[in-house]
């Protein structure tokens, strides 16, 4: 009988705690909470991945912004006088698109006047239907190849792709402590079930002790014996209780209900699966973990922003050389500025300009290589770090699992050798104090294979967690 309650109570390994809620109402359910169903409410209301979500999107409104820099612009001026000998009145209209691929832009404008203005602002003349201008300026030496749009617009970029690395680093980190509190749980209630069909055994021999006492084959004394060893069995059942209600309510930061509530596993969903305590399931082996990971993804993207940064300082030490082009056109009747403004008009006129000192653009192009200097130097340590990480994870696992198989040889045993005591107690050849040392030296072997094969599962999810097995974690579907 005890081999068969400890076998049940070591093979009660998929998740089942039936979820009552958090908030008002508990849930009632029978069925086993499984690992893939926590796994999925998990990934789909842990309150941490739903603010990393929402601050990718906070990235992808920022490169909207960014690209605004290149909105075509169109504004319109007028000017009347209102007073005065001469009566000139006119409006202007403009329309600015910058380039994308140089700091130059193109621009078209059309302006219309009326009436008399002085000589020295006979430029103000139209034709009768106004005149209309098309140019562009285009970017010789510096803001050619790169300028601060363009950079703002690549940060920008990059920003998004940091805030989906960030948003996985910390849903893969989520995923692992929601397995590692569901491997906690199921245990709890692996040594619950432990303890009670230990406290069942003592239980069950006070009625066989009575009748004994009472046909005088056994003394009085045993009787108290039996009790005060009930008592120290109760006592590990109301500890081993309170462990499970601290793991299940652990467990409710990660099983959430589809408003994101958490809900507190009950006992009546432990399951009798002896795959429970098995964790995650990862896939073969990355032969370069740290190709996927997005700890380091992240900082190479920093890397990248860096040197976004260092091409804008280079920028900004060249010289500045601008050409510009510009074809205008006077339409309509003559005006009053005269016959002078109805032919083609053609512009060609350039800008150059060249600081002589530059200490701005020199002290930012120190400091972005310093940066990218101190950038990569922490990358070369992170690679490091994850393939320590990685072997070392490897190592735990491998000497979890020659634990376990010596806790399941080790419980075997016991459990044979208290079987045997409690016959030799049934036929009087055994005392009372060897059958109760072997019984509980049999529950004691279980507990500790309980806690071997959670020390297994949990080194797994931590695998999974260093590879970045995301279809192991349950993070496959929300990318």
């Amino acid at each position: 009988m005890l081999r068969l309650s400890i076998t049940l109570a070591l093979l009660c390994s998929t998740p089942g705690l039936a979820h009552a809620q958090a908030s008002p109402a508990a849930e009632q359910s029978a069925a086993p909470l499984t690992l893939a169903e926590l796994l999925a409410a998990s990934a789909r209301a842990s309150p941490q991945i739903v603010e990393q979500l929402a601050r990718e999107r906070q990235a992808r409104s920022r490169a909207l912004t960014a690209e605004g820099a290149f909105d075509t612009v169109f504004s319109v001026e007028s000017r009347s006088r209102a007073l005065g000998y001469y009566d000139g009145d006119q409006v202007e209209a403009r329309a600015t698109r910058p380039f994308g691929d140089n700091g130059g832009y193109v621009y078209g404008t059309y302006r219309l006047s009326r009436g008399d203005f002085p000589v020295y602002e006979d430029q103000a003349h139209t034709n009768e239907l106004g005149e209309a201008k098309i140019g562009v300026l285009y970017a010789l030496l510096r803001d050619r190849l790169v300028d601060e749009r363009r950079t703002r617009r690549t940060l920008a970029a990059s920003d998004i792709d940091i805030a989906r690395f960030e948003r996985q680093a910390v849903a893969i980190g989520v995923q692992t402590r929601a397995v590692i509190a569901y491997q906690n749980w199921i245990a709890a209630g692996w040594r619950l079930k432990a303890y009670r069909d230990l406290m069942a055994l003592a239980q069950s021999r006070r009625g066989g002790i009575e009748r004994q006492v009472q046909l005088g084959a056994k003394p009085q004394i045993l009787l108290t014996e039996n009790e005060q060893n009930l008592v120290r069995r109760r006592a590990l059942v109301v500890r081993a209780e309170g462990d499970l209600q601290v793991a299940a309510n652990a467990l409710s930061l990660y099983y959430r209900d589809a408003e994101g509530r958490p809900i507190v596993a009950d006992e009546g969903r432990l399951p009798t699966a002896a795959s429970a305590l098995a964790g995650v399931q990862a896939s073969a082996t990355n032969t370069d973990p740290a190709a996927a990971r997005p700890d380091l993804q992240t900082l190479l993207s920093r890397v990248d922003q860096s040197h976004a940064r260092l091409a804008l300082a280079r920028n900004d030490l060249r010289p500045r050389f601008d050409l510009r082009l510009e074809i205008g056109k006077d339409i309509g009747s003559e005006g009053l500025g005269g016959p002078s403004r109805t032919p083609t008009e053609a512009v060609v006129g350039f800008r150059f300009s060249i600081p002589l000192q530059n200490r701005a653009a020199r002290g930012k192009l120190d400091e972005t290589r310093a940066e990218i200097d101190a950038l990569q130097a922490r990358g070369r340590f992170l690679r490091d770090q994850i393939a320590v990480e990685v072997e070392g994870i490897g190592i735990a696992l491998h000497a979890a699992e020659r634990l376990a198989k010596a806790a399941e040889q080790e419980r075997d045993l016991a459990e044979r050798l208290a079987a045997a005591e409690r016959r030799r107690f049934e036929l009087g050849s055994s005392d009372f104090f060897l059958v109760n040392q072997r019984e509980e030296t049999a529950t004691d072997a279980a507990v500790r294979l309980v806690e071997a094969r959670a020390r297994i599962a949990t080194t797994r999810a931590e695998l999974a967690a260093a590879t970045v097995d995301q279809t192991a974690l349950g993070l496959d579907r929300i990318e």
